[in-house]
């Protein structure tokens, strides 16, 4: 990995559209974070626990990702 001094910034037209498609996936993760947790809130079988539980872990990891993203982007624009 690149030292931080080395490190290059990223153009401002390519953080602004960068910062815009986060923003996008983060609001469309949360319609997905929300809709499994009311999915938990219904009588279900085991089979279909499991199906949720897998759902969740996954736009959990899609969440932390955006996060990840969010972060390196921050740290790599001029404010």
């Amino acid at each position: 990995m690149a030292d931080s001094s080395e490190t290059k910034s990223i153009p401002q037209v390519h953080a602004e559209e960068i910062r815009r498609l986060i923003h996008d996936l983060g609001n469309a993760l949360e319609i997905v974070l929300q809709t499994s947790f009311l999915l938990g809130t219904v009588e279900m079988d085991e089979s279909a626990k499991q199906w949720r539980g897998m759902l969740d872990q996954g736009v959990r990891q899609a969440a932390q990702v955006n996060s990840q993203l969010r972060d390196y982007l921050l740290s790599h624009t001029q404010s």
